[in-house]
């Protein structure tokens, strides 16, 4: 017998999709609904190295100009805006599915970072943020001593 997984979210968004393309068909196009409430957040990659913490966040059309990194204490914080740019001459949108607004990305940090000291570059819609630990949270290997 084979075991089934089931995965109530991914679900939930497939018939989200299914009830816009409804209410598109027989209402025309309407502005994105945010059922959910929260607007849209970038994904991101936490990752951990004997010496340093580094956050990946995909942020593709947003500007650097538009972000804002900030850390206090254990909790990286990533706000920015994606703009939309809209130039309208006589198009009639058949599909809208990317996401634009205001946007904050709360991450609490596996290991006590020295903030002071992170560097962050932005390449390709990707931002990375690299915060070396601090001396006290780096692994030490403890030598055994043979008798």
């Amino acid at each position: 017998m084979a075991l089934m997984t089931w995965k109530p979210f991914g679900e939930l968004g497939t018939f989200r999709r299914e009830i816009d393309r409804l209410f598109e068909r027989f209402l025309g196009e309407l502005p994105s609904l945010d059922i959910a409430g929260a607007g849209w957040a970038p994904r991101l990659d936490v990752a951990e190295t004997k010496d340093s913490v580094t956050i990946k966040a995909e942020l593709p059309g947003v500007e650097t100009k538009d972000l804002d990194i900030s850390a206090s204490g254990d909790v990286l914080t990533i706000k920015g805006e994606k703009r939309q740019e809209r130039e309208e001459k006589e198009e009639h949108r058949y599909l809208v599915e990317r996401s634009y607004g205001a946007f904050s990305r709360m991450v609490r940090l596996p290991a006590p970072v020295a903030s002071d000291k992170a560097k962050a570059s932005f390449k390709s819609g990707v931002l990375t943020i690299t915060l070396p630990k601090t001396e006290e949270a780096k692994r030490k290997a403890i030598p055994i001593k043979v008798e």
